[in-house]
């Protein structure tokens, strides 16, 4: 469902106290091949409104809703393979991926959809198309979008094999600074009390960002990575114990978009220390006890002497004097 056209949006420059998520979702609208962004907190922290907020600053403007209880043909499609096999030609019903092309697609509670359903949208969004298949036909069409899921930790977890597909993760908590709780609470109010003003008090701002994301996506491919950025990706990534090398990719892609956004040179390691908090969050993992043991001079030595684990030298133990016990018979003798 696309709800821009229903709803004035809130407009993303005047988010207070968001900056964390702000940026991710700026990232991910540079270069939505990221991978989207897993957006966790309780009710009432803004989530759905920066979603909308930032389909605002996209060229198209759409919002699409993915529904709780979507199926998998609403979501990548369907083929009507009759028509194909009479007409020779595949007639593609588009589904919520086609539709959200070029704009956001949006799903509340991500945490509560079935995995396979999460897997198919995690797919899309990092590849950029969508490819249907039915008995032996198939059709393919550009889905390149910004997605962004959203989650209360309260109401269950993702499995970590999809936690780890999502580009980008933010967590947001309550607010108990009185001040940007006064001033949350006043831009609200502002908005509520007249929509039209309030945003043209932003207008001009809005439209300076939404140049600045267009002019971002196109100087991409100008950007580079020298050596410097990737040793430190890499000890970021081993410091965080990650798995595999989807945290390295995402962090070296997350900052090239920051870099274009801020609209520098080249890439620096202060453009990678931006984005590695929101890159790892959801990826990092306490070493196991083998690991650590493993990383122990003694252990190492222990090994390299061709030692077993586990092994402990023989050691002497004291020998006391047992006073031997006659038995009662002999005592009566």
């Amino acid at each position: 469902m696309n709800e821009t056209s229903f709803f004035p949006a809130f407009p993303f420059t005047a988010l207070v106290g968001q900056a964390p998520l702000q940026q991710a979702l700026l990232l991910a609208a540079v270069d939505p091949s990221l991978g989207g962004v897993l957006v966790s907190g309780p009710r009432g922290t803004a989530k759905s409104t920066a979603a909308r907020a930032l389909a605002e600053l996209l060229p198209e403007g759409k919002l699409v809703t993915l529904p709780l209880g979507a199926s998998e043909e609403q979501l990548i499609g369907t083929l009507d393979i009759q028509s194909a096999l009479r007409d020779g030609g595949v007639k593609f019903s588009p589904g919520l991926l086609a539709k959200a092309h070029r704009g956001v697609l949006y799903v509340d509670e991500v945490n509560l959809l079935p995995n396979p359903l999460v897997d198919q949208l995690l797919d899309v969004a990092a590849s950029g198309v969508n490819i249907i298949e039915r008995d032996g036909i198939s059709h393919r069409h550009d889905a390149r979008f910004v997605l962004i899921g959203t989650m209360n930790p309260e109401e269950g977890e993702l499995r970590p094999q999809l936690l780890d597909r999502f580009g980008l993760a933010v967590e947001l908590a309550n607010c108990f600074d009185a001040n940007v709780r006064q001033r949350i609470v006043k831009a609200r109010l502002a908005f509520d009390s007249d929509a039209e003003a309030f945003r043209a008090r932003h207008a001009d701002n809005q439209a300076a960002l939404a140049e600045r994301i267009e002019a971002a996506r196109g100087a991409l491919d100008e950007f580079d990575f020298d050596d410097v950025v990737h040793a430190h990706v890499s000890e970021l990534c081993i410091a965080a114990n990650v798995d595999g090398l989807r945290a390295d990719l995402v962090m070296l892609r997350a900052a090239r978009a920051l870099a274009a956004l801020e609209g520098a040179e080249y890439v620096e390691t202060k453009h990678v220390d931006c984005v590695a908090d929101a890159v790892l969050r959801h990826r990092r993992r306490e070493p196991e006890a083998s690991s650590r043991e493993s990383s122990r001079p003694e252990a190492s030595a222990n090994t390299a002497q061709g030692g077993d684990w586990g092994y402990m030298p023989p050691e002497p133990v004291g020998i006391a004097k047992v006073k031997q016990v006659r038995p009662l018979a002999a005592k009566k003798a």
